[in-house]
């Protein structure tokens, strides 16, 4: 009998283990960060309380004018946060992403995960000590010395795109992205009702805090000790490969691996002049349109936040937490689609898709007066994942597999560093508009969102099919 392990959904991976499966790694690190992005927004709330600011206005409308004091100082505690977040991994996670694919592919995911693990430390030690909240810039810095986000996320898609091949790698990575979203939305659901466990002011949080560390821990513990990296699926025949579906395009292909084509040019077999490069105008336009619609769901991600904290729709601690849950449901829906819509449609198609899905749901959301208008406006947004997840997948099929951790890095450094203007520029007008119109930071994120659409469009009006040979003839 042979050793393999079989999954409908992986389609024929050799020697393919459970120990290669970086899913775990993804569901525990995500549920910790599910549980710190709740406690983090609730801690802050607590510290710049109503009740214990010190600067009362003599206003007629009192309430009304803590609320927004609040409301700007949690606003630029996130501007600081998210700018520490977001500039300090740029020097490291390249780094661990070139280290990655020199030496070890676990590099960059086990330092981002030691990086994440020192970070949920630091907020619960702020719950424990009753440190200042500035605390918190620190363990955010910290998080990002260690590569933080866009290092661990860059790793999770080289090891996803290594044990896939061409035509199921856009499945494979929505599968991912699923179990990210699964976690999440548990996390989520569970934040509010550990926030409260325990009671007064010193103690709230501390449960959930206490939760975010174990969970990052058994992450990083599971990396180190368990988790393998998975063989390639690079076919290693000195033959031409035989003809495979690419996933989201209509008809057959003969895909070609680009480690493959540099075997062939050892063994005499030399490429078609104009077959020898990955398109880069390709390339450059899914960058393009990637980090345009990054923009827009950045910007809406950061706003929301604050924007069900405060009237009209004044959430507590539990509907906070079932209001990032809600946010998570995309995942699932997403990969649901991925799966229906690859079946019929190019990727390019299943882009626009999902962009104008989330455009559509935030200018839903710009006009939100109720608590189940805001759910609607997020079911709309059933779609949202699916444009970043399949431009990754469709640039991994444009680039060497030994180059997959510096690529990734780059394009998640990219939409990091782009995420930190829109965050300070989406709080700022979110502090300037909040008293006229509450909503004009969603109908800003609309409007980038079908700007997207306008880069992917380009590239399905060429119709280049995901393989690195454009012009390859159909069969």
């Amino acid at each position: 009998m042979s050793p393999e392990v079989t999954c409908p959904l992986r389609g024929h991976l050799p020697r393919f283990h459970p120990r290669t499966w970086v899913e775990p790694v993804v569901a525990s690190s995500q549920m910790a960060a599910s549980l710190y992005d709740a406690g983090l927004l609730l801690v802050v709330k607590a510290s710049y309380g109503i009740g214990g600011s010190s600067n009362h206005s003599a206003s007629p409308s009192p309430r009304g004018a803590l609320e927004d004091q609040q409301q700007r100082a949690i606003s630029n505690f996130y501007i600081i946060y998210n700018l520490v977040a977001g500039l300090s991994p740029l020097l490291f996670a390249y780094g661990l992403g070139w280290l990655s694919d020199r030496y070890h592919r676990k590099i960059s995911i086990c330092m981002s995960l030691l990086g994440f693990l020192l970070s949920r430390l630091g907020l619960l030690l702020k719950v424990l000590l009753d440190w200042p909240v500035e605390v918190l810039y620190g363990a955010a810095a910290l998080n990002g010395l260690f590569g933080g986000f866009s290092a661990f996320w860059s790793g999770v898609m080289a090891l996803g795109s290594l044990g896939s091949s061409e035509g199921r790698r856009s499945l494979r990575l929505i599968l991912i992205d699923l179990i990210l979203g699964l976690a999440g939305f548990c996390g989520s659901m569970a934040s509010g009702h550990l926030f409260k466990q325990m009671a007064g002011h010193s103690g709230q949080g501390l449960i959930l805090t206490a939760c975010s560390v174990s969970c990052a821990s058994f992450a990083l513990l599971y990396s180190l000790l368990v988790l393998k990296v998975p063989e390639s699926v690079a076919k290693p025949s000195q033959e031409l490969p035989p003809a495979d579906t690419v996933s989201g395009t209509v008809g057959t292909y003969r895909t070609l691996d680009p480690d493959q084509l540099d075997k062939q040019c050892a063994m005499g077999h030399p490429p078609s002049p104009g077959k020898a490069k990955p398109h880069k105008t390709t390339i450059a336009l899914l960058f393009v349109g990637a980090i345009i619609y990054d923009l827009a769901v950045v910007g809406t991600v950061d706003v929301i936040p604050l924007f069900v904290l405060r009237e009209p729709l004044s959430w507590n601690q539990v509907q906070v937490g079932y209001g990032m849950a809600s946010g998570y449901t995309i995942f699932i829906t997403s990969f649901l689609g991925v799966l229906v819509f690859s079946r019929c449609f190019r990727d390019t198609t299943m882009i626009m898709i999902g962009m104008v899905s989330f455009g559509s749901g935030a200018l839903l959301l710009a006009f939100v007066k109720e608590t189940y208008m805001f759910y609607i406006a997020r079911a709309v947004m059933l779609f949202a994942l699916i444009p970043v997840t399949t431009i990754r997948s469709a640039m991994s099929k444009l680039i060497k597999g030994s180059s997959y951790g510096k690529v990734f890095v780059i394009l998640q450094l990219s939409l990091a560093l782009t995420g930190v203007v829109t965050s300070t520029l989406y709080n700022k007008i979110y502090q300037l508009t909040m008293d006229m119109f509450v909503g004009s930071c969603f109908a800003l994120s609309s409007f980038l969102s079908f700007l997207a659409i306008i880069p992917i469009s380009i590239v399905a009006y060429k119709q280049v099919p995901w393989s690195p040979y454009a012009d390859i003839t159909e069969k």
